[in-house]
């Protein structure tokens, strides 16, 4: 029934169970009772890490009189006396999606104070749930109490204190408060949750939006972990907040015990600013920080560090060995428009070994590009254009050895067919300076196989080699060159399914070649058959290939009751002319020449734009596919490649000798074979083979094979690879590389990985990991032991780092290098 509101004068009762529905009048007045819930509803901590907060910013909603309100009761009761209206018994407030429930709700209209009792629940929109046994408010809700309050959010953040008061309308200190993100356990609801956060006192100071922790005491599993007198952490209505974030923890031989606490500056929404000092027992103040700004097209930030070492001798021999280091880093991206983008990315260091030493980047990082780019992605083309500086990061680099290098690259298909057909062009523009020729034994005799003396593993001892002692991987000197191709082809099916593709391309090459002074030995000396020797000097190059050829596949498909199979066999013809100029110009983007069943039928098998392949050929090959009812997938490759007539490419090497032994050199080119075999969708074992043409040895082995069974994850590669010494590679290789993960539980799992050299029996790069985590909590112990980059005195790095994680309170990182280890 709807009850309208008496004058306010004498006393009396109103029995049974009652709805009223109004509208202003005095029990507007409640709908500010759901609005200042809100100001307690929301004050659970926030973050530690300020700048990543990720609670909404929620405002305190402003009572609207035009607004419905239903009240439901057991009983109303109103003294006139005292000017007081209560509803007692069950009561229910509902007003704009907020609930309200408690045993007795009194609106006192001469104090101007409303008061729930017994059991009171404030249900929100946004799903938040507050309850208390007592809630007392003023008029204007700058003052008043709540009497053992709990606020259950939907984000399954978790708060509760014996006693909250309100003040000066804007502070709000909560007594015995206690803070978690866990959700306590279904089954055993009344077990301490995983952590939590107990404090004397907690106080908001909504002004400021900060909330400040006294006394407080870290517990985990009901256990104290860690006492802090004091700390703070913005409100949660605040994403970014000036303040102190999660201390970080270092050890390590060289640089002793390392310490820090990063201090995150809020300037501006726009901007902030990182400070993170750090102290090392051994060496001193590691003074590092980072700048950050969004601007409207895009973001920027510039990072840097430096410290003068108190003991520069641990760094004795190494790159490190000097009083002064440092770095600055900076990187960029800006969207210019839909599809176009520019940006950079660089690094500027004291010396090589710098971010490693300091832990300023990853274990298995090798080196650092810095670049700056302009990209653009259309529906049909593709722009790119970058100049590239790699800087070394291992004890053994030598900067003059690295080229610095800048690429143009273009790409269009056109829309309309030609001829029918897909046409396109592309366009590759590549520019490389090195300072000193880079040679690389190609015996042991010749080749440098260590670390600890600043030489590069394979680098050529000689001081004057010959081509037959030392290949020239990377030239001295300029070198630039500019390609263009344009390309067609059309795929043709006959009425007996067989499938005709006509293609035809034709490129052409203009570059330039001004190559510092090289070795007498190796401009005079001997060489080998097929050798092509770079010689010094200014040089300029015009180079084309046009090319035709043919494509031909012919599948056949078989439906039989054990399953599907499918054989294809495939032929295609080349034709064209010879390449020119072989080896008079640099080889330096076409030295990775792998010849196996992905590249068996590319018309050029090079990686690279610098070697173009030339002569006739044809390549051949048959596919099996066979879908076997509840078995599985087969699937195998097996091809040859033949010189048909002309100069074969790649029996005439370049510099790098790309080509010879690659298996292509020979007019009949050794057998290139694949086979897998899926038996369900999560297991698959992959093998890829290249046996000689003529005595049928095996070349190059792989063998892969991963699977995913229910918690269990394990993958294994094993390689073997015949010497290639005019490659470089003038031992055996052979290596396993094994991985695994097991889920232990829905919260704990352990990773690990292990890398065995069997040529060199030994392992070469060890990890292991174990986890923990749920929606509250993370734990990592993760360590990696890897040969793959030289330490002090030629020794592994070997790194162990524990993570710790406390879900919207941040995270910390302890991290510790042990042996020989520079990280």
């Amino acid at each position: 029934m709807t009850v309208g509101f008496p004058p306010a004068e004498g006393h009396g009762a109103a029995t049974g169970r009652r709805a009223l529905r109004r509208s202003g009048g005095g029990w507007a007045f409640v709908v500010g009772l759901l609005c200042a819930a809100l100001a307690f509803a929301v004050l659970q901590p926030g973050t530690a890490a300020a700048q990543t907060a990720s609670f909404a910013n929620t405002k305190m909603p402003k009572a609207d009189p035009n607004k419905k309100m239903l009240v439901t009761a057991d009983e109303l009761v109103y003294d006139y006396e005292h000017d007081k209206i209560s509803a007692v018994g069950n009561v229910q407030i509902y007003y704009d999606g907020s609930t309200l429930e408690a045993k007795r709700v009194t609106f006192d209209r001469k104090a101007n104070t409303l008061r729930a009792e017994g059991d009171v629940l404030l249900k929100q929109p946004d799903g938040k749930i507050l309850t208390a046994n007592t809630m007392q408010l003023t008029e204007d809700f700058r003052d008043g109490f709540l009497e053992s309050l709990r606020v259950d959010t939907p984000d399954k953040t978790h708060f509760a204190a014996t006693r909250a008061d309100r003040t000066d309308g804007n502070i709000t200190v909560f007594q015995n408060g206690v803070y978690t993100a866990c959700e306590p356990c279904k089954d055993h609801p009344e077990k301490p949750v995983l952590w939590q956060i107990k404090a004397a006192r907690i106080i908001h100071n909504q002004n400021e939006q900060m909330i400040y922790y006294k006394d407080a005491t870290l517990e985990f599993f009901g256990l104290p972990f860690a006492y802090f007198p004091y700390f703070s952490s913005p409100d949660p209505t605040v994403k970014r907040k000036t303040g102190f974030l999660m201390p970080e923890f270092y050890n390590n031989s060289m640089l002793g015990i390392g310490a820090g606490v990063p201090f995150f500056w809020n300037i501006a929404p726009d901007r902030d600013l990182t400070f993170d000092p750090l102290y090392f027992s051994k060496q001193g103040l590691l003074a590092k920080g980072e700048w950050r700004q969004r601007l409207i097209d895009g973001s920027y930030n510039i990072r840097a560090a430096g410290i003068q070492q108190q003991d520069i001798e641990q760094f004795a021999g190494l790159p490190g060995y000097r009083e002064n280091r440092g770095m600055v880093q900076s990187s960029g991206n800006f969207v210019i428009n839909s599809q176009w983008q520019w940006g950079w990315d660089g690094t500027l260091t004291s010396d090589r070994t710098f971010l490693r030493d300091y832990g300023l980047i990853g274990a298995a990082e090798t080196e650092k590009i810095s670049q700056a780019y302009l990209t653009g992605q259309g529906d049909r083309s593709f722009f790119d254009v970058r100049g590239m500086y790699f800087l070394g990061l291992s004890v053994t680099d030598n900067q003059d050895l690295i080229p610095v290098v800048g690429t143009f690259n273009y790409n269009y298909v056109f829309g309309n067919p030609i001829f029918g057909g897909e046409a396109g062009v592309k366009v590759n523009f590549n520019s490389v300076s090195r300072t000193e020729a880079d040679f690389v034994g190609t015996s042991a005799a010749t080749s440098w196989v260590g670390g600890a003396t600043g030489i590069p593993p394979g680098s050529c001892l000689l001081s004057n080699p010959n081509p037959t002692q030392c290949l020239l991987r990377g030239a001295p000197g300029d070198y630039q060159r500019l390609s263009g191709e344009f390309y067609w082809k059309k795929t043709l099916t006959d009425a007996a399914g067989q499938m005709w593709t006509p293609f035809a391309s034709a490129r052409v090459d203009v570059a330039h070649a001004n190559i510092s002074a090289l070795p007498t030995n190796y401009t005079d000396g001997p060489t080998l058959a097929g050798q092509n020797v770079l010689q010094s000097g200014n040089d300029d190059l015009i180079r084309a290939m046009p090319v035709i050829g043919l494509d031909y596949r012919y599948p056949f498909i078989s439906v039989e009751n054990w399953g599907t199979q499918t054989i294809e066999p495939r032929a295609q013809l080349i034709i064209r002319p010879n390449e020119t100029s072989i080896g008079k110009f640099p080889n330096e983007d076409a030295q990775s020449l792998v010849f196996d069943d992905a590249n068996l039928f590319s018309v050029s098998k090079y990686s690279g734009w610098d070697r173009v392949e030339g002569g006739s050929r044809l390549n051949v090959g048959v596919t099996y596919t066979a879908a076997l009812n509840g078995a599985g997938v087969i699937s195998a490759v097996v091809g040859q490649s033949y010189s048909l007539f002309g100069k074969n490419s790649f029996a005439y090497g370049d510099m790098a000798n790309t080509g010879l032994e690659s298996g292509l050199e020979t007019s009949t080119s050794d057998y290139v074979a694949r086979f897998s075999y899926s038996p369900t969708n999560n297991l698959e074992f992959i093998s890829r083979f290249r046996f000689d043409e003529e005595n049928y040895t095996l070349q190059r082995l792989e063998l892969e094979g991963r699977t995913s069974i229910d918690r269990l994850s394990l993958s294994a590669t094993y390689g073997r690879y015949e010497p290639q010494p005019l490659l470089g590679y003038y031992q055996e290789r052979e290596g396993v590389l094994t991985t695994a993960s097991y889920k232990l539980t829905d919260v704990w799992s352990v990773s690990g990985g292990i890398r065995y050299n069997i040529a060199q029996a030994s392992i070469d790069m060890t990890t292991a990991a174990i986890t923990y985590a749920d929606d509250c909590f993370t734990l990592a112990l993760t360590y990696l032991s890897d040969y793959s980059i030289n330490g002090p005195n030629n020794g592994p790095n070997n790194t162990v780092m524990l993570t710790i994680g406390l879900r919207t309170l941040g995270e910390t990182k302890v991290k510790s290098a042990i042996g020989s280890s520079t990280q």
